[in-house]
């Protein structure tokens, strides 16, 4: 396997920097390119090394249209799993260092990848991305509310998050000032959120997203663990 190009790239959201193993010389060497993540001058750049070109990039925040973009003009692209590629052993770490080394590890077959996914899988996976995080802000906005209420001795005995739940929220009274803001804020923030987030598991649901899909988890289970009645849509007014 000592024929070819073999390219590492450290792979960022405005630049990408390559290490290349020059096919005669065994050499190492490393060139920073300036250029998105997946453009065509990324790739028009891989195109101008000596065929067969094979490139290695780590998996990562900028997704597969570098591979996408390689796979169109018949360069063979490896996405790593970065938890299985092999620790450095030096303690200095740099783009220059990381692409150097994915290139290397590239050439003696030791890259493990991972399976690039379809548009369509990709486009679900930012569906329940979507959810999850809806999911998080209800909950932060219900704790922020709830801890607040704690501070000044006031817990709800029964189900929380509930119609009853709501109208004794409703009857909670601060004199001060600056707390009547607070707490004036985070209730709206509550039923804000949770609109959100119902409306993301409406499209959810709707797009026949299910269990197993593309490693996805189940829908159902999700919204059954934080359903609540329809009538919590929207903030009200309150006289404090």
């Amino acid at each position: 396997m000592g024929e070819g190009s073999w390219v590492g790239l450290d792979v960022h959201a405005r630049s990408v920097v390559a290490g290349v193993i020059d096919q005669r010389s065994g050499e190492v060497r490393s060139l920073p390119l300036r250029v998105p993540a997946g453009s065509g001058e990324t790739v028009a750049w891989l195109q101008t090394l000596p065929p067969p070109v094979c490139v290695v990039y780590e998996a990562g925040p900028t997704g597969y249209r570098l591979a996408r973009a390689c796979a169109e003009a018949g360069i063979d692209c490896v996405v790593a799993a970065p938890s299985r590629v092999r620790p450095a052993t030096d303690r200095v770490k740099t783009d220059r260092r990381d692409a150097e080394r994915l290139a290397r590890l590239l050439r003696l077959g030791e890259i493990t990848p991972v399976r690039i996914p379809t548009l369509e899988e990709e486009a679900a996976r930012n569906l329940v991305r979507a959810r999850e995080d809806a999911r998080g802000d209800l909950m932060r906005a219900r704790h922020r509310l709830s801890k607040l209420l704690l501070r000044h001795g006031l817990v709800y005995e029964a189900t929380a998050w509930t119609r009853t739940h709501d109208v004794w929220l409703r009857r909670q009274r601060f004199q001060d000032g600056p707390l009547a803001v607070v707490f004036d804020e985070c209730y709206g923030r509550e039923p804000a959120r949770f609109s959100v987030y119902r409306w993301v598991v409406k499209r959810f649901q709707g797009c026949g997203l299910r269990s197993g899909c593309a490693g996805l988890p189940s829908p159902a289970s999700s919204c059954n663990s934080f359903a609540m009645s329809s009538w919590r849509v929207g903030s009200r007014a309150r006289s404090v």
